[in-house]
């Protein structure tokens, strides 16, 4: 064995311990370890299985033996390229899947079985035999039609990991970046190498990927012990970005769309990458069909806006905060987020809060809450402010007689015969089980005396028809008027009302009793 032969075996076993020493250290370790350490232990396994089958190849003496260690060799080979491709894209935080293992893992396989049987159809090696000048171990091939697919695909799997970390070099901290610097050495010298090899500037008949590879793997192997790689792992921005639950927008000073995240895409999937330079007016428009209601310059504010999205309705709540995002650029930040059923749900506990369950009218808190704000208009501006209180006379007999379900019945009864009965204007609610309330702003006691008398034939002329029978229902009314003097209140009237619904149904139900300041008469 000549001297450059036995350099050429001792690097590629030196190769190939190194990357099983890798291999099996991380194995035994990996319960320590992320779940990345699983990719990187098949990836430097596949590596050490190619190493030891090229040294057994640089020993062999026939034709028949190198081929059978090239199959060996092509068992780890060509699946090494896409497994350190599938370790940076899992490092860097990407979501691989299913579809993405079977399309990387494909092409190494139909190599090895082009390998395997190469002897039947010649796709993989048109020439494979001993080179008639230096004879064994070296090699003369002319390469076939899948030779070339093998290597375009390995080359660019290399050559997309190696771009890959690359490109998070600015992003990364200080803290990671030995770790980057391990990984782009790791891709970049086997890649490399390979490309000289096939430029024809290395030995003839030699492969010298093998011998370079022993590189690679002490850069792991620093990386994995001075920066405590698989340990600690850098989280790309880009991934955060993207893993944000509401939706994104970066502008630059000029207003001009920069960036986005996937979440905006979700909720317009209008938006693609040709929207990138474009002014936001512009793309807002594209995306809601009008112009953005609010003005960009007057950050930072929070807004609500509706939209039509896919044909259905949606409510974002839209945040812009100024944004400071090098050392010279400025600009603005939009978050977006999708509040439609927090909206819906806040209507429905408004609705439960402020309208009565069984009538869907106003309740009691509801009636005071927005006649009293009626109340203190109509004080300040001296105008005439009456209220009712009605009662639905015997409704416990009606309870006591048909039942519950019918008394619920009767309610709403009184309530359409109301609703249909009052003008514009009038606000009523429901006081407290057969008791209503009404609020008259602009109405004197004469007229709310009026309109009282008016809903009380109404009730008594129209029954309740139900599978039981016709049930005949009446009302009795309190009517009073606000005084024009300091000391009234929204209490002290309902007071005076209270007392001459009293009267009215002291005096034998179905009549309407206005409360008189003189002496108390009603």
């Amino acid at each position: 064995m000549s001297s450059h032969l036995t350099s050429y075996v001792t690097l590629v076993c030196t190769s190939g311990v190194f990357n099983l020493y890798l291999a099996l250290s991380t194995f035994l370790k990996r319960r320590h370890y992320t779940g990345i350490v699983n990719i990187f232990v098949l990836y430097t396994t596949s590596i050490a299985v190619y190493c030891f089958a090229s040294a057994f190849s640089l020993l062999s003496k026939t034709i028949l033996q190198i081929k059978l260690w090239t199959i060996v060799q092509y068992t780890g080979m060509p699946i090494s390229a896409p497994l350190g491709l599938l370790f940076i894209l899992q490092y860097l935080g990407f979501n691989i899947t299913r579809r993405m293992y079977l399309l990387l893992l494909g092409i190494p396989c139909i190599s090895f079985i082009m390998v395997a049987t190469n002897d039947l159809h010649h796709f993989f090696y048109k020439v494979y035999e001993i080179d008639p000048t230096l004879g064994a171990p070296y090699l003369h091939t002319e390469i076939g039609i899948w030779y070339a697919v093998h290597g375009i695909f390995t080359f660019a799997c290399m050559l997309i990991a190696f771009l890959l970390v690359a490109s998070r070099w600015r992003e990364t901290a200080k803290a990671y970046r030995p770790q980057l610097i391990s990984l782009l050495y790791g891709q970049f010298i086997p890649m490399f190498t390979a490309f000289i090899y096939l430029m024809g500037l290395t030995p003839k008949g030699i492969d010298p990927v093998p011998m370079v590879l022993w590189l690679s793997s002490i850069l792991y192997l620093w990386a994995i012990r001075s920066s405590r790689m698989f340990s600690l792992m850098p989280v790309a921005k880009e991934v955060i970005f993207n893993s944000i639950g509401d939706g994104v927008i970066v502008l630059d000073k000029s207003n001009r769309l920069i960036e986005f995240n996937q979440a905006i895409r979700d909720m317009f999937p209008e938006l693609d990458a040709s929207v990138f330079g474009s002014g936001f007016h512009e793309v807002w428009f594209r995306l809601s069909g009008g112009a953005f209601p609010f003005q960009l310059e007057a950050v930072p504010f929070t807004r609500e806006v509706q939209l039509m999205v896919q044909d259905a309705a949606r409510t974002y709540q839209i945040r812009a905060l100024p944004l400071q995002y090098n050392a010279a650029g400025k600009g603005v930040l939009i978050i977006v987020s999708d509040i439609t059923e927090l909206k819906i749900l806040q209507i429905q506990l408004e609705h439960q809060a402020y309208y009565d369950e069984l009538t869907q009218i106003y309740n009691r808190r509801a009636f005071f809450q927005q006649c009293n704000r009626e109340f203190a208009e109509a004080q300040n501006a001296h105008s005439a402010f009456t209220v009712i209180l009605m009662d639905v006379d015997y409704f416990k007999r009606v309870n006591d007689t048909y039942g519950h379900h019918i008394g619920d019945q009767l309610l709403m009864h009184v309530v359409k015969v109301f609703q249909t009965e009052l003008g514009e204007g009038a606000l009523f609610a429901r006081y407290g089980g057969e008791e209503f309330v009404f609020a008259l702003s602009g109405y004197t006691p004469s007229e709310g005396e009026a309109l009282a008398d008016h809903l009380r034939i109404s009730i008594e002329e129209r029954q309740l028809l139900t599978a039981e029978g016709a049930v005949s229902v009446t009302v009795s009314c309190g009517v009073a008027g606000a005084a024009q003097c300091a000391g009234e209140t929204l209490d002290g009237l309902l007071n005076k009302a209270d007392k001459a619904l009293y009267a009215a149904k002291k005096e034998g139900r179905n009549r309407v009793r206005v409360y008189k300041e003189e002496a108390n008469a009603v």
